[in-house]
């Protein structure tokens, strides 16, 4: 099959880069501001030919492939569908399916077949081991096969979900919600004017897992994440789960209600984690190793992103397991660090303690729980400008560390990958 691009920012150019290294012809086209600089960062290569109009592009190509945002899917799709003739097959890249298939629904005559994918994971990740969705949304088992084959040249592991519906439903817990806690991390330390790595008490394995993510989502754009939330049809309802599980976990912290506290905790726990078996997908020595902060010192501290993550679960009647099937490296992480303490007697036990009864460490969840409510608010009323607004700010204050948090959590990403493997 020859492969047609249509947007190459960082997703199209790393596709590109997989399919000819795998002898794939690839064709691909971006806004015409763009197309002199693609042709001359291609010019070497004799499979990647840059086109100048939409035409020449469908022409040449068997699989059109939009990589474009999910705010833009629409209006480019329909620039498009004219052009595009029974026989082809198209699919798009976007993280929330809904907006790109009823583009695909609305313009596409229906003899285009729509196979459409999902990457999860960003640009700056190596796809070998990594999940990529694929939906067969309207196509001959044959494409699919076809389209399938294609894939399976980037190495990642391949999970074919039903319908858009399932994807949007899982990926609001396993992107939107994610997001939300580690962004509300990231937040919580600017409106404290607190730098964590410069605390050497910030530093166990927990905190130092979720400082690096928190880094790695603000190293990137924001729009990769507004997107997910603002148009997913299920990340409100989600969002606003995760962000009442933190408010009534912080409303007992500070009025010190010890038996319910423990009770709500103790059930989400016992709900959540009543399939593990095996052991953790995490241990103090991995997390060490990637730690920000040298010091061997430790202070106690709630955990609160994580208790009221597992707290969401329950209340959601979420299997955080079931959704690992399409994983992103974020959320299995984010699972793993869950585990580490909920299943740790001695480690639940001095979190519990320190939420309810360690008053040098309110400050701190104080700020993270203004945070959560902010970024909720954003989420549930649409804010484009201000989730972009809020991003932007707390990007700017961690800017000094983000490329280095960025670096360290993809070779811990690939580390867990080829453990496991």
């Amino acid at each position: 099959m020859k492969i047609g691009i249509i947007g190459m920012g960082d997703m199209g150019q790393l596709y590109t880069r997989v399919l000819t290294a795998n002898g794939y012809e690839t064709h691909g086209i971006d806004l015409p501001s763009n197309t002199s600089n693609l042709k001359r960062i291609y010019q070497d290569n004799p499979l990647v030919r840059i086109h100048d109009v939409p035409l020449s592009l469908i022409e040449a190509s068997d699989y059109l492939l939009f990589c474009v945002e999910t705010k833009n899917i629409d209006s480019v799709v329909k620039k498009f569908a004219d052009l595009i003739p029974a026989g082809k097959i198209v699919g798009g890249q976007t993280s929330v399916k809904h907006p790109e298939i009823s583009a695909f629904d609305k313009y596409l005559s229906e003899d285009v077949e729509v196979i459409t994918i999902h990457p999860l994971h960003g640009p700056q990740v190596d796809p070998a081991g990594q999940t990529l969705v694929a939906i067969p949304h309207r196509c001959s088992d044959e494409s699919f096969q076809k389209v399938l084959s294609v894939l399976s040249c980037t190495g990642s592991k391949i999970e074919v979900l039903p319908d858009v519906e399932t994807h949007d439903k899982m990926m609001a817990d396993i992107q939107v919600v994610t997001h939300i806690g580690f962004e509300s991390i990231g937040t919580s330390f600017m409106h404290r004017g607190v730098f964590p790595w410069e605390n050497p008490l910030l530093n166990s394995g927990l905190d130092n897992l979720k400082l690096l993510l928190t880094l790695r989502i603000f190293s990137y754009k924001h729009h990769v994440y507004s997107g997910l939330a603002m148009m997913n049809p299920y990340s409100g309802p989600d969002v606003r789960t995760y962000a009442k599980a933190e408010n009534d976990l912080f409303g007992l912290m500070i009025s010190e209600e010890k038996e319910e506290f423990i009770s709500l905790v103790m059930e989400a726990k016992k709900k959540v984690f009543r399939d593990f078996t095996g052991k953790l997908m995490l241990n103090d020595e991995l997390m060490a190793e990637f730690s920000l902060n040298p010091s061997n010192e430790h202070k106690p501290n709630s955990h609160l992103s994580l208790l009221a993550m597992v707290l969401t679960w329950a209340r959601l009647d979420t299997n955080p397991y079931k959704n690992l099937i399409c994983q992103t490296p974020p959320f299995k992480l984010r699972v793993g660090m869950a585990e580490y303490l909920f299943l740790n007697e001695t480690l639940l036990e001095e979190s519990l303690n320190a939420a309810l009864y360690d008053k040098s460490i309110r400050k701190d969840d104080l700020a993270f729980h203004t945070s959560v409510q902010e970024w909720a608010h954003i989420v549930e009323i649409g804010d484009n400008q201000g989730y972009e607004a809020h991003f932007r700010r707390t990007k700017t204050f961690l800017a000094d560390r983000l490329e280095e948090g960025r670096r360290l959590s993809t070779t811990l990403i690939e580390r867990l990958n080829n453990e496991k493997s």
